[in-house]
């Protein structure tokens, strides 16, 4: 089992996703905790980056279509917003 701690501001810290299988335990800063299945912080981590990605102009693959003399800074995300009696 992982055990992932929830920074003040909601977000866990993720950058890749986790087994589907695999048990994943978060402690909220409410002082509560909840177990997940590795799927569903998946699919937070996949709406955390979609999100991401349309804010900043990307496409579903995350490349830029603007002009060529403007630079991405980046196409991952590493926080992923979470919060206690997330579905599965």
């Amino acid at each position: 089992m992982i055990t992932l701690q929830q920074d003040t501001e909601g977000f866990i810290r993720m950058n890749r996703h986790y087994p589907a299988s695999v048990r994943i335990r978060i402690d909220f800063n409410d002082g509560s905790t909840g177990e997940f299945s590795g799927l569903a912080l998946n699919n937070a981590y996949d709406a955390a980056l979609a999100e991401f990605r349309a804010k900043n102009g990307l496409d579903a693959r995350g490349f830029s279509r603007t002009a060529a003399g403007r630079k991405n800074s980046g196409n991952k995300i590493d926080f992923v917003p979470v919060h206690p009696g997330m579905g599965e």
